[in-house]
């Protein structure tokens, strides 16, 4: 549940709101929806994420076509009697035994108060035991007076109140491990029972928080409360021993990654989250520097990417800082560094090609200049004269069909695979012939449309570069093959 106003953050800046996640089924989110992924280990879908632009656009749509009969719209109970809709929704289309929501901003804002009003009524509407409220706050350790703070809690939980709604269960947020005095008066003044009060340490990962929890028995105090059995205990081995890899790598591998909103790293989250998964795959720290591709130039190439045992050009929309991530490209191909392109990276891949294998000088992409002579890469007929932001994109998942004697079939082991997209230019079908004769090998297509989705050179050490994001699909238990692959080929550099 995201309080703002925009639909979803497909046309917020990265800088804005740091990385536009994509589901399976073309859903723009927040990032916080790749976490659940990477968690889950489960696709999640448009339905798992709400926006107030998404309740307000179809309220509004209702009003319009007269679904209200002529009555005043209302914050309550119109917009909250459609978030309601959406969380119950979602249980009942899934089947699901619960349903989790966060309710994203904090207590107080006046953007979430009809989130917290939609909690106060199902707790009223669904019988006892079939709603629990988290409440997940601070505690700050004031390193002046050497103690733990409770007051920000207990401000906190009293403005929930004022609302209407009892938090079930505190999850406290701290630097310092909480007393059994601490605990016992949080309790007391929350009005919840002391094991119900969780303590969230600082750990070194965040995926070391599930461990945490556990230990704490959050699992268990939230089954109980929902009156569910809990005979069976969580299957943590795979995790845990992920978890110890992180902690314990054998070997450190270093891959710059070159993008153009590297000041926030929030920006590249998903990118950065599987180069975790697979170097505990392979049993390696990825230490990744992120480089600013602006300040990348002819003088100080040498300087800028030298000592990276891999180089990935991340993804990303119009010209600034082009020229950097095409000379970075060229650093790679020329010296024979395992390289990885994403979206853009594999239009930049193609446009260095194009311009120092193939000598098409001024080839480019119709996306940055319209007046090319050799647009390599270009917008696909059937998306011309479309204007709507956002309406020539092709979102979420798409088929690929992979050569066999190609480097990406070795990384996912078979022919047939499916990725999620997010772009409106492509590799432009005229130049495919020039390409392949040169040596750049288009080994992934689209069995649908023939668009391709993956190219790479065979005579390089490894040299992929994929029209979609492999990065949104990475989880803790099933790391992304191409950035385990990719990841195994910086080791030997």
């Amino acid at each position: 549940m995201d309080p703002y106003i925009n639909i979803d953050p497909g046309t917020l800046n990265p800088y804005e709101h740091g990385e536009c996640f994509v589901t399976q089924d073309g859903a723009e989110t927040d990032l916080d929806l790749g976490h659940y992924e990477r968690f889950l280990d489960t696709p999640l879908a448009q339905a798992n994420s709400v926006t107030t632009g998404k309740v307000y656009q179809e309220v509004i749509s209702k009003e319009r076509r007269g679904d209200y009969l002529g009555k005043t719209v209302q914050v309550v109970p119109h917009i909250t009697d459609e978030i309601k809709r959406r969380i119950l929704l979602l249980g009942n289309r899934r089947k699901v035994d619960v349903v989790i929501t966060e309710i994203g901003g904090t207590v107080g804002d006046i953007e979430s108060l009809p989130y917290i009003e939609v909690v106060r009524q199902l707790r009223y509407e669904l019988s006892a035991g079939n709603v629990v409220v988290v409440h997940l706050t601070l505690v700050p350790y004031m390193a002046a007076a050497g103690e733990l703070k409770t007051k920000p809690t207990q401000h906190s939980v009293k403005m929930l109140l004022e609302e209407g709604v009892q938090p079930d269960v505190l999850v406290l947020r701290t630097e310092r491990k909480l007393s059994d005095d601490i605990r016992k008066k949080v309790a007391l003044f929350c009005n919840v029972d002391k094991d119900s009060v969780v303590e969230s340490l600082d750990v070194s990962t965040i995926y070391e928080v599930p461990l945490r929890m556990h230990e704490q028995k959050l699992d268990e105090t939230l089954l109980q409360k929902l009156n569910l059995s809990a005979d069976q205990k969580p299957a943590l081995g795979d995790w845990r021993e992920f978890v110890h890899k992180i902690q314990s790598p054998k070997k450190t591998v270093t891959v710059g990654l070159i993008g153009k909103y590297v000041e926030l790293p929030d920006a590249y989250k998903s990118i950065i989250e599987a180069f975790i998964h697979a170097g505990a795959r392979n049993d390696c720290k990825v230490k990744v520097v992120s480089v600013q591709a602006d300040t990348i130039g002819e003088v100080n190439i040498n300087d800028k990417l030298k000592g990276f045992q891999g180089i990935l050009v991340a993804p990303g929309f119009g010209e600034r800082g082009f020229s950097g991530k095409l000379l970075a490209t060229k650093y790679a191909r020329e010296n024979n560094i395992p390289f990885l392109g994403i979206c853009l990276g594999m239009h930049i891949a193609v446009i260095e090609f194009a311009r120092n294998v193939l000598n098409l000088n001024d080839a480019h992409s119709n996306e940055m200049v319209h007046s090319t002579p050799h647009p390599v890469i270009d917008l696909m007929e059937k998306q011309k004269g479309i204007t709507e932001k956002g309406g020539t994109m092709r979102l979420g998942a798409y088929s690929c069909k992979l050569e066999k004697s190609s480097k990406a079939y070795v990384a996912y082991g078979h022919t047939e695979i499916s990725e999620r997209h997010r772009h409106r230019y492509e590799f432009n079908h005229v130049y495919l012939s020039a390409f392949e004769k040169a040596g750049m090998k288009a080994t992934g297509y689209n069995p649908e449309t023939g668009l391709v989705e993956i190219v790479e050179i065979p005579a390089h050490k490894w040299f992929v570069a994929v029209q979609f994001h492999p990065e949104y699909s990475s989880t803790v238990l099933h790391p992304h093959p191409l950035f385990v692959d990719f990841v195994k080929a910086t080791l030997g550099n």
